[in-house]
């Protein structure tokens, strides 16, 4: 493994656009049941050496086909989400992204995996991974392909050419060179190598062979038709990891919702000026949202582990109590539900970290941001659309609420 990329964050993205000009609103289809865009999520946690999978989209559509699949949502800028836009331009926005918000450990590997790929696996995805930490500069799926390639061309005496061969000797399949097929599913990438050529083909490029049998892309209404003739003979790509219908909460299962500070309602960084106050940045939606469960009647609390003024002024400015400086944070939900007389199973939690997790032991509905840490996430019976910081409070908002929101 090269070792300039053996501790580097590997980054793997789904572009998934909301329009196709070939199948509209292709990327939430279902093949065998599940969205196309739940698919390659699955297919991408599976894989054991990528760490963060990010979904780039600008359709509700596809976050809400995502949400609660442990994947986080990137809302790509409508400058990038035409018909003209290019994955490697979403990749790229995805990096920057990434990179910005964890400067201190910036991805050293970007994998594309492609949601029109219904049947990529784990192993594949970790097929192109291992190659670049093997020393190759990228790395794509590829298939053996035996078939004669032609190309109509007017202007040539047969008004055909051969790609592929010679037309005029045709070997036996075993007598010709072995040509492979892009599957269109998988690439990896050296994240420095990227920024730098723009395209994910440069330096030395490893092929990564895969089942022939499981090559299919989804382009046009065919293609998805056959998709899901080929589902039930084909294993699934995460049968393990599998989508089930996520429920989520609404409003006649929940009558107070708890707040985390620190990485739910913030993006986790702190600005420090040369005086040492602190200033974070929070979402305009999450105030929405609070105000209308005030509105609704439903009991609100932030509660934190840090003592800061900065999580004091955004609960005067929200109008809801804040508990803060706790170190045993369970203990205290647990009070302040009993002096609300609350019942715990009926308290929506937001989290992000390790140490909200007592308190997701108490409450009947623990619930984490997109971004946040994956045993947080393993133990979530919610996962919100949006990382913290980004809207995460008006996602819950909207479960809660719906058309009232």
């Amino acid at each position: 493994m090269s070792t300039a990329l053996q501790d580097r964050p590997v980054l793997l993205v789904v572009p998934a656009r909301g329009g196709s000009k070939g199948v509209p609103g292709k990327n939430t289809l279902e093949v065998a049941g599940v969205p196309l865009v739940a698919r390659a999520v699955h297919a991408a946690l599976g894989a054991r050496r990528v760490t963060r999978v990010v979904v780039s989209t600008d359709s509700p559509a596809v976050a809400a086909a995502v949400a609660g699949t442990g994947a986080e949502v990137l809302r790509r800028p409508d400058a990038l989400s035409g018909d003209t836009a290019t994955s490697e331009s979403a990749l790229l926005h995805a990096l920057d992204a990434h990179d910005a918000a964890h400067p201190a450990t910036p991805a050293g590997i970007v994998v594309l995996v492609q949601c029109t790929s219904p049947f990529l696996t784990p192993e594949e995805i970790d097929g192109v991974v291992a190659a670049v930490q093997d020393g190759a500069d990228t790395a794509l799926t590829v298939a053996p392909f035996h078939g004669f390639l032609w190309r109509a061309e007017p202007e040539a005496e047969r008004g055909v050419v051969g790609v592929n061969h010679d037309p005029s000797f045709r070997p036996r399949r075993q007598d010709r060179p072995e040509d492979l097929l892009e599957t269109g599913a998988a690439y990896a990438m050296r994240a420095d190598g990227f920024r730098a050529a723009g395209h994910r083909f440069f330096g030395r490029t490893a092929l990564v062979r895969t089942d022939p049998a499981k090559v299919l892309e989804i382009d046009e209404p065919a293609d998805l038709d056959r998709a899901r003739a080929l589902a039930p003979l084909l294993a699934d790509p995460a049968p393990a990891a599998a989508p089930t219908p996520v429920r989520l909460p609404d409003r006649d299962a929940i009558d107070a919702v708890v707040l985390d500070f620190d990485g739910t309602q913030t993006d986790d960084r702190v600005w420090i000026d040369a005086e040492g106050r602190e200033s974070v940045a929070v979402h305009r939606g999450d105030g929405l949202g609070v105000a209308r469960l005030r509105r609704a009647g439903v009991k609100l609390l932030i509660l934190s582990t840090e003592t800061n003024p900065v999580v004091s002024a955004r609960g005067r400015k929200l109008g809801i109590p804040v508990l803060q400086g706790i170190d045993r944070k369970d203990a205290a939900l647990r009070r302040w539900a009993e002096e609300q007389r609350v019942d715990l199973d009926r308290v929506l939690y937001l989290g992000n970290d390790l140490n909200d997790l007592p308190c997701f032991d108490l409450v009947g509905w623990p619930t984490a941001v997109a971004d946040a840490h994956p045993h947080v996430l393993d133990r979530a019976r919610a996962v919100t659309a949006a990382p913290g910081g980004h809207g995460a409070v008006r996602d819950i908002a909207t479960w809660l609420l719906g058309k009232e929101l």
